[in-house]
């Protein structure tokens, strides 16, 4: 499986970050392989529209099978959802270790709708 997280920087002891559309960046990693990569968001975190639409088209073009992340509005959720990506919810005092440890612990809560609006920030 691999999976994005959005992240205020690169590594393990990187915080979730609570914004999809403009988080700072991803922390990408496949479990069968092993590896780990960080995906800068800098293109969207300053865009005046249209942010968490990038931002899920980019998460899509990764080929990620789940996203961990602080918040999920309705144009991102729709389409990360056609997407087939399956979306949790992490807590804003989080690492990315501790976000992974909960989410193979099956503690981090399934997206199944937005739960910001959208312009959220």
């Amino acid at each position: 499986m691999k999976i994005a997280f959005t992240t205020t920087d690169k590594g393990w002891d990187a915080q979730i970050d609570t914004r999809f559309g403009r988080a700072n960046g991803f922390f990408i990693f496949d479990e069968e392989s092993q590896t780990e990569n960080y995906v800068s968001n800098e293109q969207n975190v300053k865009a005046l529209h249209g942010a968490g639409v990038q931002t899920a088209q980019s998460i899509i073009n990764l080929k990620v099978d789940a996203l961990v992340t602080g918040n999920m509005g309705p144009r991102a959720f729709q389409i990360l959802n056609s997407g087939g990506i399956k979306m949790y919810l992490a807590e804003e005092n989080l690492t990315v270790k501790e976000a992974y440890d909960a989410f193979k612990k099956n503690k981090l809560k399934e997206v199944s709708s937005p739960n910001v609006a959208g312009h959220w920030m």
